[in-house]
């Protein structure tokens, strides 16, 4: 069997689809993305296509080792974005191949369902106590919210007053029992990032998200001291050697690596094993499409310490298209008591809507995160 076609496919509302074709009729989809880089990737994804082009598609990993070690300049979210989608799209190639699902092809499942949360409050979190009622009354057993809007280095009390305000109506809108991540998504610098670390702590979160950005993962040692609420990241770390000394540091209690960013299936399969082997929890961020959520519910179907699985259900950039509307049977991620069943299918298990994506291919995209900026002009993390 040989690779004879790579076409991709930029759809609303902000992702990138790949469909990999074979002399043998098996094809794959995959899902390389970058969001706000979405035609970046797409070249890249194209330029790795001259090397896949003509090559059997199943030694999926002498095509990441080549893909990877073969270029001079590694890593980085662009190669390693487009690296990704491929390989989701060659295993899926592979599963239907042998007839199987993915995670059978990798020693086989260690759960059947994993438990899932929900996106509530937006960019600029509001209403966010009436929108956790509404996620509880729809099955949900857990929500992700925005902290903050933009902070300076160093803030006012009030701004930390206002995120407690907003995660204490959570609380009160749900249960004791009901999970909470607080996703302070890089917009925290470290001395408020210690603040508001020990202050949440009466809430009992359920884990606080990149508290500061990847590149400042020292301070992470500060608000581990701080406060005892699990602490999160990784969804800005592109491969194991990435996570390497966030691993051995022994500060961080979650890793979040995304697998339509971190080489995809064959890389987050070997960051989850490294993790485990630190005693440390697997949560894959995807607030993506569906085959991105597919291929991570095949890594957490093989991985111990995976716990909960993010998905873009009614997420804030979901404006036109949202996560069901590309596949054919929308079944196939119903959620149950809060958690959704691994597929069963062959391959990622799960069957794209080709006519869909194709006609929406023609209208595109060019999603663009917002630039903000701080009261005195300066720019401020989003």
């Amino acid at each position: 069997m040989k690779i004879t076609k790579m076409e991709t496919f930029v759809v609303p509302p902000r992702w990138l689809f790949l469909k990999i074709e074979t002399d043998e009729g098996v094809c794959g989809w995959g899902e390389p993305i970058v969001e706000g880089k979405a035609h970046t990737v797409k070249a890249a994804v194209e330029e790795l296509a001259g090397y896949l082009l003509g090559k059997d598609p199943l030694d999926i990993e002498d095509h990441w080792q080549a893909m990877y070690r073969g270029g001079f300049y590694r890593g980085g979210p662009i190669l390693m974005s487009a690296i990704a989608g491929i390989d989701q799209a060659l295993w899926d190639i592979k599963g239907k191949f042998h007839q199987a699902p993915i995670y059978q092809l990798m020693g086989g499942a260690c759960r059947r369902r994993i438990k899932v949360y929900s996106w509530i409050g937006g960019d600029r979190p509001s209403e966010v106590g009436e929108a956790a009622a509404r996620a509880r009354a729809a099955g949900f057993t857990a929500v992700k919210m925005n902290a903050t809007e933009e902070l300076q280095y160093v803030d006012s009390y009030e701004k930390i007053d206002q995120v407690l305000e907003r995660v204490a109506a959570v609380r009160a809108s749900t249960d004791a029992q009901f999970g909470i991540g607080i996703d302070f998504h890089g917009r925290v610098h470290k001395p408020m990032a210690k603040i508001l670390a020990k202050e949440l702590e009466a809430f009992r979160p359920m884990f606080i998200e990149e508290p500061v950005l990847p590149e400042n993962n020292e301070a992470l040692r500060e608000i581990a001291r701080a406060s005892r609420i699990p602490i999160a990241t990784g969804e800005r770390m592109f491969s194991r050697w990435d996570f390497k000394t966030l691993l051995s540091d022994g500060y961080v209690d979650i890793i979040q690596p995304d697998v339509s960013h971190a080489g995809g299936i064959t890389e987050c399969k070997k960051i989850a094993g490294m993790a485990e082997a630190y005693d440390v929890a697997l949560a894959p961020h995807c607030p993506l499409g569906p085959i991105a959520l597919a291929a991570c519910l095949q890594v957490d179907a093989t991985s111990h310490n995976a716990f909960i699985q993010e998905q873009s259900l009614g997420i804030h950039y979901n404006q036109g298209n949202d996560l069901l509307d590309y596949v054919a049977d929308p079944s196939v991620f119903a959620y149950t008591d809060g958690a959704v069943a691994i597929p069963e299918g062959p391959g990622l298990g799960i069957e794209i809507n080709e006519e869909h994506v194709r006609r929406m291919a023609e209208i595109g995209h060019d999603w663009k995160n917002p630039l903000w900026r701080h009261s005195d002009g300066s720019v401020a993390e989003w």
